[in-house]
């Protein structure tokens, strides 16, 4: 039984926290245990090493830090293959066929016009792929491209009627795909990780608009000052 496993886990780890303690301290509480075990405790790796091949001499070099910062980065990765898995299903049946259409579609819907490059840039396209996607939408009827007012020369895109009842049309289903990517997370456990992810969209967003050809090294600096 899994649970008298973590109960025998969580009792060694309680008198490893006692014995830390200073002398007939009579401060223990529930908190400090729990912020104790976020010291000591390393999480699990889950499935992450079956992508590894098992092969544990590769390991060598990595610390812990390395380690986890390694299983963040696969883990992040694997979890937007499973929301564009479960895209592809909520999608199969309508004129917008993938996430990065859905999505542009969603960020013309918030704006009365936007350019080209701006939309592309929000949502963090490559300029090559974004123009194709856009094309494409175009082609479509979903997305109308006009001039500008002030300059001519400007091309400016906003959602046609029909793009807004495609969008709307799969809005429904999309939101189903939002419910089942986060699983079987608890609300508090939802609002954790969006804060999570929020930061870590301000710091790669950044860099994204404005860094794009700084080098990895000196990323990292942002990271690590230290190194």
């Amino acid at each position: 039984m899994r649970t008298k496993t973590i109960i025998f886990d969580l009792l060694d780890y309680l008198e490893e926290y006692e014995k830390q303690l200073p002398e007939n301290d009579a401060g223990m509480s529930t908190s400090d245990f729990i912020g104790f075990l976020n010291t000591v405790h390393q999480p699990d790796t889950l499935q992450v090493d079956k992508i590894r091949g098992g092969n544990e001499a590769w390991k060598a070099w990595q610390n812990n830090e390395n380690k986890m910062a390694t299983n963040v980065s696969i883990l992040v990765s694997l979890l937007f293959r499973y929301a564009k898995m479960y895209s592809r299903k909520a999608l199969k049946d309508s004129g917008i066929k993938t996430v990065d259409e859905f999505a542009l579609l969603i960020t013309l819907l918030t704006h009365e016009s936007i350019s080209k490059q701006e939309l592309i840039r929000e949502q963090v396209l490559e300029k090559t792929s974004g123009i194709e996607i856009v094309n494409r939408l175009i082609r479509q009827g979903y997305i109308q491209q006009f001039a500008g007012a002030k300059d001519r020369r400007s091309k400016l895109l906003k959602i046609t009627e029909e793009g807004t009842r495609e969008l709307m049309a799969i809005l429904p289903r999309m939101n189903l795909v939002s419910k089942i990517v986060v699983g079987n997370l608890t609300t508090s456990e939802q609002n954790m990780l969006s804060y999570l992810m929020r930061k870590l969209d301000h710091f790669h967003n950044h860099i994204f608009m404005n860094e794009k050809d700084t080098e990895l090294d000196d990323i990292l600096q942002r990271v690590n000052p230290s190194e």
